[in-house]
């Protein structure tokens, strides 16, 4: 069985060679899809030996990748966008699966580096290359619902799913989202589709947290709970709309309610990785509310469930200093340490807890590395802020290095 990756980009030339890396020399050919870029990524395309075509913008994400899909030659179909890499560790599971006659798509785990809310999702972004396999939605867009059309067309069509992490995304980290200001855009494309497909409860989830986040809490709590009233079949639909209202109400200081869209969020039959954001959120409403001893049992759970989430063994830090264990919240800080090295706020909470137990040396370093992180994170701010903090705490200056 042959395989095409197919992408489209536009100004993706800090991070298209290392997408591209990750696949080459693994598909059998490159299909890039150009929608305007005004710097050289049509020119490192060029260089993997990825045929690049040319598509005139129009608001629409389903119809630029459906204008890639008509070029492809090969039987199956990987779909990455340049802000993502395949994980070689998958790759000899891919090239076996990819051989199984009935399978329509392969679902993929595609892990979201940097994001502290839901830092898993589940995409299907490899399927055969089938007339009748198109994106649909001009945001957010998918095969899904093409998929579920053709299997009840013909009912010996199976979708797969590979269980460890596929894809690395690095589309969330702090950086790259202060660098692309895309909200404004989302929300237009979204409302008008919306206004087209009113029942599209995949819409209603996704307009409705973009509106929360952008500080328009009440349209988009509306949106929300319109989609949960469409009943949606699909469990990650569902998820997503429990998630989000959870997450609203909790920023609206409704933790009550907070907790039962939580509660109901993880009831959704899904793969527990994909439900970590509704754990995590829960277990924080339960430490907002001075429920230490139970909002510990939950870390411990979520990191139970994902060992190497650098977030769950802060949060379980920050659980056991308010319950007076310095010992545990160092242990807890230097695990997520551990997990990411880059983690300003473990080093600088790790630092306090050392102060209060009187590790000065120690603590001294530890605050050290928080500030410089902070300036190499751009975080300027809580830089000078960390800094102004430990001299008032009396400690002797140090190299902030």
């Amino acid at each position: 069985m042959t395989l095409s990756l197919c992408m489209i980009v536009k100004n993706e030339a800090a991070s298209l060679s290392r997408c591209l890396k990750s696949v080459e020399g693994w598909v059998d050919e490159m299909i890039i899809v150009d929608t305007g870029s005004t710097d050289n990524t049509p020119s490192i395309a060029q260089s993997f030996g990825a045929k690049v075509y040319n598509y005139a913008w129009n608001n629409d994400f389903a119809a630029a990748r459906n204008f890639g899909l008509q070029y492809v030659q090969s039987d199956w179909v990987l779909v990455l966008d340049a802000d993502e890499v395949l994980n070689p560790e998958v790759k000899p599971q891919l090239q076996g699966i990819l051989q199984q006659e009935n399978l329509l798509a392969v679902t993929l785990l595609r892990h979201e580096v940097g994001a502290q809310q839901s830092p898993y999702s589940l995409l299907s972004r490899l399927f055969r290359n089938h007339p009748h396999i198109r994106f649909q939605r001009p945001y957010h867009e998918l095969i899904d619902d093409c998929v579920l059309a053709l299997q009840k067309q013909e009912s010996h069509w199976q979708v797969g799913h590979i269980p460890e992490v596929a894809i690395e995304h690095f589309g969330y980290q702090v950086d790259a989202i202060a660098t692309r200001n895309k909200h404004q855009r989302a929300c237009e494309i979204m409302a008008a589709a919306l206004a087209n497909n009113p029942n599209d409860a995949y819409l209603c989830s996704k307009l409705g947290a973009l509106y929360v986040d952008m500080g328009q809490v009440e349209p988009g709590m509306h949106l929300l709970q319109q989609g949960l009233n469409l009943d949606p079949p699909e469990a990650s639909i569902r998820y997503e709309l429990h998630y989000h209202l959870g997450h609203t109400y909790a920023r609206c200081q409704q933790a009550a309610l907070a907790l039962h869209h939580y509660q109901q969020a993880v009831q959704q039959k899904l793969p527990g990785l994909l439900k970590l954001g509704a754990y995590n959120n829960w277990a924080n409403l339960l430490q907002d509310r001075g429920q230490y001893e139970q909002a510990s049992q939950q870390y411990q759970q979520i990191i139970a469930l994902q060992p190497d989430w650098a977030v769950g063994y802060y949060n379980l830090g920050l659980t056991r200093r308010a319950m007076g264990d310095l010992s545990g919240a160092i242990a807890a800080y230097r695990q997520a340490i551990q997990k990411q090295p880059d983690y300003a706020e473990a080093y600088q909470n790790l630092g306090v807890a050392l102060f209060k137990q009187g590790q000065l040396q120690a603590s001294q370093q530890a605050f050290s590395r928080a500030i410089a992180l902070h300036r190499q994170h751009n975080n300027i701010a809580a830089a000078k802020q960390l800094q102004q903090g430990v001299a008032e705490l009396g400690l002797p200056d140090f190299p902030y290095a």
